[in-house]
């Protein structure tokens, strides 16, 4: 008799476990943040001359669950993907010595033989970001110019460092604070990436194995799956991009849409500046993944 309660009360137990796991939540925009999956990508390039070319991005994915079980999975792939971010922050940060906004859901990084610079997406509000960075760059020796623009959708700060000229540009977007960092180097890029004086060129590629379509500036170009994936590796891969994956524009605020094949146009408005050379990447899922290279 004794068996057979032990066996019921063990089954019931069994039950309303399985039925707790299915229990519906309410998203939760701090449990479900953009930490529970994520993308990452280094490459390293060394050329005869001793330069070396060194690209990051990475990738974060929201994680919303619908019951108990899902979210309780969320939070233990949640904890595996913050160790993994965490490692690549650190070899980022050491290596470009750039400081890094937290709770970033996209992040792109550059260091070249012409440029440091970082591509920062986060939720954090623009004036707790630009806080952050200034602070940050302060300990590491930046003297920030006169002239900052400070508003409450955009910033615009110059500074001065002993390795060259550095700049901070802050947006705000969609809820998203977008934060672009660099630090120009005073060797002059080479004439694959070099954009035409006063003038800004956009390079394109894919990253994915299915063919997308990127929108800027009302032209559109068709990618097909891995066309031009590896431009942001060095300015040789650059310079061997076809004319059709170059895209001269003059300096301004820019809308760009992603598409592929099936899935939700992804869109992002990016300001670039005169005698800047960026790439832009189609990423994970149609992510775009914006790079500063010169």
């Amino acid at each position: 008799m004794k068996r057979r309660k032990l066996g019921f009360l063990l089954a019931c137990s069994l039950v309303a476990a399985t039925a707790a796991m299915a229990i519906p939540v309410t998203p939760d925009p701090v449990r479900d943040r953009p930490t529970n999956t994520i993308h990452i990508n280094w490459s390293h390039t060394t050329r005869s001359n001793g330069y070396v070319d060194d690209t990051w991005w990475a990738l974060r994915e929201r994680c919303t669950p619908d019951n108990l079980g899902e979210r309780l999975l969320c939070d233990a792939i949640g904890l595996l993907a913050g160790a993994t971010s965490r490692t690549f922050e650190a070899k980022m940060s050491d290596d470009l010595g750039l400081p890094l906004a937290d709770r970033w859901g996209l992040m792109t990084a550059k260091n070249s033989p012409f440029i440091r610079s970082a591509h920062v997406e986060t939720p954090l509000g623009l004036a707790a970001v630009l806080g952050f960075y200034r602070a940050a760059l302060d300990q590491r020796g930046w003297t920030e110019n006169d002239g900052a623009v400070v508003e409450a959708e955009r910033a615009v700060v110059a500074f001065t460092t002993s390795d060259g000229p550095g700049l901070l540009r802050l947006g705000r977007q969609n809820n998203v604070t977008i934060a672009d960092l660099s630090l120009r180097k005073v060797l002059a890029a080479t004439s694959g990436i070099r954009p035409a004086p006063d003038r800004v060129m956009l390079l394109v590629g894919n990253k994915t194995d299915e063919a997308a379509d990127i929108t800027v500036n009302e032209r559109t170009i068709r990618l097909e799956a891995r066309a031009g994936e590896d431009l942001t590796d060095s300015d040789a891969a650059a310079g061997r991009l076809p004319d059709s994956q170059k895209i001269d524009l003059p300096p301004g605020r820019y809308k760009v849409t992603l598409e592929l094949e099936g899935r939700a146009a992804q869109q992002r408005e990016f300001e670039v500046a005169a005698n800047e050379t960026w790439g832009l990447l189609v990423g994970p899922d149609g992510a775009p993944l914006p790079l500063r290279l010169y």
